[in-house]
């Protein structure tokens, strides 16, 4: 795996014993505070239609951007095994694993920081 994320559902607790952490870190996909009041009030706004952009900041909003593609999955193959997720999320979410590589989060901090740095010239261009 040398660019992306991959969310990995480890029912077992083993994925990490198979894993290559020399080129990836494991997290967990923790919940956001507002997902669940979201998911609560999702009654055909574009949030659950999954039409925000939950891929802008790959470093964060996993649990929002994890739900939404398994609701997108769920909609367009009528996939028996993604409702039963949705349909149990808090059970399910704290056995899905992040993975990262290494590499990629490396990338994405250097883009940020470059980002951070050249905010101030656009403002300054008037941009």
């Amino acid at each position: 795996m040398s660019g992306g994320i991959a969310y990995v559902l480890d029912e077992d607790d083993t994925f990490a014993s198979r894993c290559n952490l020399s080129m990836v870190e494991l997290e967990p996909v923790v919940e956001e505070d507002d997902l669940l009041e979201k998911l609560h009030h999702r009654g055909g706004d574009v949030e659950y239609k999954g039409l925000i952009d939950v891929m802008s900041d790959m470093t964060r909003r996993d649990a929002e951007r994890l739900h939404t593609l398994i609701s997108n999955h769920a909609r367009f193959t009528n996939s028996t095994r993604a409702r039963e997720i949705l349909a149990h999320w808090k059970d399910y979410l704290p056995k899905f694993r992040k993975v990262m590589p290494v590499e990629y989060r490396r990338a994405l901090k250097e883009l940020e920081r470059q980002q951070e740095e050249e905010a101030p010239l656009y403002a300054a261009a008037g941009e």
